[in-house]
Order: structure tokens, then C-alpha cells, then sequence
């Protein structure tokens, strides 16, 4: 670990735009490229900016099929799910791309008491959600002490006789200080996550306007290294793609996994891949400044996914249906369903409050989950390894020599078998039921199986939360 680094600047700007003023890789270095990455070691910034550079369609494609087959190993046929509950949306900042930003006078503002976070937890519960992610905005009102006492609400509701219950809650916050995270930490929180929006540092002014907190470029660019040292072991970071050049984005978000791994021996738990959305009151939303194409946005996760291939990538509600089930087989390891994105949308269906984009899904918990069986994936809401300790260096030291594999499929079958017991209608647990039986069938750790097949059983016949 390198301890002289931690928060320290560490996007040299003119390194990463010089490394993209190439030309496309030929066919043999494009080979070269992809063969190493099917070795299941990530690779360097150079290859990152090769594959970035391809625009051949053949080329692209051969990029994909190694995006695919690195997912598979790593991943198999498993998709974690999970919804977040905005606890609020009034905020101290201007940004230019959010309908949240202060200067919005058109958004109803709210921000959730205690009882309705509450709400919000139990109506996420009947649909059977068993992981979520706490977001909301910048302002005093939503300081730690407000977030920790919304932790423990929501890890404190019960239902159905105490058997249905959040087992793991990620947070998505600004920016704050070392003890700010020890407190958080505290909470049994899972992951922390906060996005960098643009890593370009020069455009970073363009869209955070002086005189409000998120204005500060380095304060967030050093988060990941505080929360680290606050004692939080899973981080999430992430871009919003639009704002410039996605390649350079993509770029600086590998220079931040490589930080991380310098700094504190272990890269980021999940990258974020958000495309700017149509956003209320946000100009630069309605009139975004570096579109991301359906091709060019296909492309990118698949190279996250090789360069990066141990982290999990996340895709929100922002894209379509057809874009999510597209992209979970090239690099998406974990899917929000359901979602809302304004305070209070689950209990009160959102009235009398503003969200903060346009969302490009808009199926139920259900529907989410019948495409995913019919795609051939589990939905899975797993917490076993966050339950276990396997987090953070100690997950990583599992999962780089292939051995996360004997806990993941089969917690994710329990948490699967689970929801078709509980909330699953007919036709979906008979499919679901089908998709277990087949997964069963091809797995490859036989001596797995009779354990495997004897908890599925206490689960038809009653239990609950079990995993390896």
C-alpha cells in the first residue's frame, strides 16, 4: 500500500486525453489486447485507450464476445437486484444536469421524516426487495446524524412477523470527513457510493458552479480515500456519462480503480454507469453537452468489464427495458428494479415531491424479474458475503482465484427461491422454479449439491435467510 498517495490528486488530465489521440488498434493488437483480457487480470490504461478507439463494428463486436465470456467466468448467470429510497431532494448545490439543483423553483421539495422512511422500507419489503440504497440530497438538514438514524429505521422494520427485512443498505451521500464515515460504519452500512459526475476537472467547474460545496473538484475526488480510512471497506464509484468525452470518463474511472488498489490494497466493490437523462429544471439535461449513442454506451460497459473485471457494475432505471437486458450478459452484474427516484414514491406513489430524472424503466418488481428468468439469469438479493466479512481485500482475495464461486450461485438461489415462495406469482415461480432446477443441473461444484438442494427445501418449507 502507498500511503504517501492517499488523498492526493490522481487524474493527470492531459496523461488521459493524451493516451486517446491514437488511432484505432490494428487486428493484431486488438487480439493481443483482448487475449489478455480473457486471463481475468484487467488491463493496463493503454489497452483501455485502444479499445475506447475502436469504431470498426466487427472490431466492436469481438470486444463484446470477450466482455461476455470475462462475465460469465466471473459472474455466471446471476443478477443482484436492489431499489433505492430517496430520503430527499432539496439541496444546497447548482449542478447543471440535476432537477435537485437549488435554482429548480418548479420541484416540490421534501425531505422524509423517520415514519416515512419507514413507509418506504415496508412497501419496498412487500415487493419482496431485500437490499437498498439510501440517496438524497446536499444540505444540513440531511447531515450524518439524519443518516444514521434513517439506517437504523430502516434496518428496524419488520414484516410478516418479523421474516421479511432489509439485510443490506448501501449509501450514496456527498462528500464528508474521516469521522463522518467511522459513524456511518458504525450503522453496518454496505457500500458507500458517490459518483464523481465528470473527472474532467476543467469541465468540473462548468457544471458545479462556484459558491456551493460539490464546487470543490478535489474534496470529492478524495472521498473514496476518507471513507476508506473511516473504516468503510466497500466503495462505488461511477460518472455521469454526457457530460464530456465518455472515453475520458471511462479512462479516469480506471485511474481511480488503480488508485484505490495502490492505496488501500483493493479497488472499488461496484463502477456506476448512469447516462445524463431529461431532468426538470437542469439545461444541460435537456440539452446534453456530449451525447453517449446506444453503440458507444454498449461498448464502454463491455470495456469496463475486461479492464475491470472483479468489479461490480451497476445500471439504474435510467435505461430502458431493452437496454438492461442487453447489457446484463456484457458486463452488468447488478440492477435496480422498481425504482422511483422522488422522496416518498413507494408508500405515497410520490405526491407532492419532484424526482430527480426521467426514468427509462418503468416495469414493477415482477416484470423486472420474469425478463431476467426469461433471460436465462437469477435474480438474486444476496447479503451473504457482507454478513460474513468476505468484504472489501478479504472478498477480492476470494474472488480473483475463482473461489467467491462456491458461496455466490447458491446464496443466490436461496434468495431467489425465497421471493417465488413469498411474492411470486404463478407463472413467474414456475419459470423460476424451472431456471433453479436448470442452474442446479449445470453447476459445476457437485459436492455442493446435496447441501444446496436440502436448504432449498427448508426454504418451501418455511425458513428463511439462509446462506453460505
Amino acid at each position: 500500500m502507498n500511503l504517501e498517495k492517499r488523498n492526493k490528486v490522481f487524474i493527470d488530465r492531459d496523461k488521459l486525453y493524451n493516451l486517446l489521440d491514437r488511432k484505432a488498434p490494428q487486428e493484431n493488437e486488438l487480439d493481443e489486447i483482448l487475449n489478455k483480457a480473457l486471463k481475468l487480470k484487467g488491463l493496463s490504461l493503454t489497452d483501455v485507450a485502444a479499445l475506447l478507439c475502436t469504431e470498426d463494428e466487427k472490431q466492436i463486436e469481438k470486444i463484446m464476445q470477450t466482455a461476455h465470456t470475462v462475465k460469465e467466468e466471473i459472474y455466471g448467470k446471476r443478477l443482484v437486484l436492489f431499489a433505492p429510497i430517496y430520503t430527499g431532494n432539496v439541496c444546497c448545490n447548482n449542478c447543471t444536469y440535476c432537477s435537485f439543483r437549488k435554482d429548480n423553483h418548479q420541484l416540490k421539495r421534501k425531505i422524509l421524516t423517520m415514519d416515512e422512511i419507514a413507509d418506504e422500507t415496508r412497501a419496498l419489503l412487500r415487493q419482496g426487495h431485500k437490499r437498498v440504497l439510501l440517496i438524497c440530497g446536499e444540505n444540513h438538514k440531511n447531515d450524518t446524524s439524519y443518516m444514521c438514524e434513517a439506517i437504523r429505521t430502516v434496518y428496524g422494520v419488520k414484516e410478516r412477523g418479523g421474516k421479511d427485512y432489509i439485510r443490506r443498505i448501501n449509501i450514496e451521500l456527498a462528500p464528508m470527513e474521516v469521522e463522518d464515515f467511522r459513524r456511518l460504519h458504525e450503522q453496518k452500512i454496505g457500500t458507500y457510493v458517490c459518483f464523481q459526475e465528470t473527472y474532467d476537472p476543467v469541465e468540473y467547474k462548468r457544471f458545479h458552479p462556484a459558491g456551493t460545496p460539490k464546487a470543490d473538484y478535489e474534496y470529492r475526488l478524495t472521498v473514496m480515500d476518507r471513507a476508506q480510512e473511516g473504516g468503510i471497506n466497500d466503495v462505488g464509484i461511477g460518472a455521469l456519462l454526457g457530460l464530456t468525452d465518455y472515453r475520458f470518463e471511462v479512462m479516469a474511472m480506471i485511474e481511480h480503480a488503480n488508485h484505490l488498489e495502490e492505496c488501500f490494497g483493493c479497488g472499488p466493490h461496484t463502477v456506476s454507469i448512469p447516462r445524463l437523462e431529461p431532468a426538470q429544471g437542469a439545461p444541460d439535461a435537456q440539452n446534453v453537452p456530449c451525447p453517449v449513442n446506444d453503440g458507444d454506451f454498449k461498448k464502454l460497459t463491455a470495456v469496463i468489464r475486461i479492464a475491470l473485471p472483479y468489479t461490480g457494475m451497476i445500471l439504474s432505471t435510467r435505461e430502458n427495458s431493452a437496454m438492461r437486458n442487453v447489457l446484463i450478459n456484457y458486463g452488468i452484474s447488478q440492477i435496480s428494479a422498481g425504482s422511483r427516484t422522488n422522496p416518498g414514491a413507494y408508500a405515497e406513489d410520490g405526491k407532492g415531491t419532484g424526482s430527480q430524472f426521467e426514468l427509462g424503466d418503468h416495469r414493477e418488481m415482477e416484470e423486472v424479474i420474469n425478463s431476467f428468468i426469461d433471460e436465462g439469469y437469477v435474480p438474486s438479493f444476496c447479503t451473504g458475503c457482507y454478513r460474513k466479512g468476505r468484504v472489501g481485500g478479504d472478498f477480492m482475495d476470494l474472488a480473483k482465484p475463482g473461489l467467491i464461486k462456491q458461496y455466490c450461485l447458491p446464496n443466490a438461489l436461496f434468495t431467489f427461491k425465497e421471493y417465488l415462495e413469498d411474492f411470486a406469482g404463478e407463472d413467474t415461480k414456475r419459470k423460476g422454479t424451472a431456471l433453479i432446477k436448470r442452474m442446479l443441473e449445470e453447476y459445476d461444484q457437485r459436492q455442493l449439491i446435496p447441501k444446496i438442494e436440502k436448504n432449498l427445501v427448508e426454504i418451501e418449507n418455511g425458513q428463511r435467510d439462509i446462506y453460505f
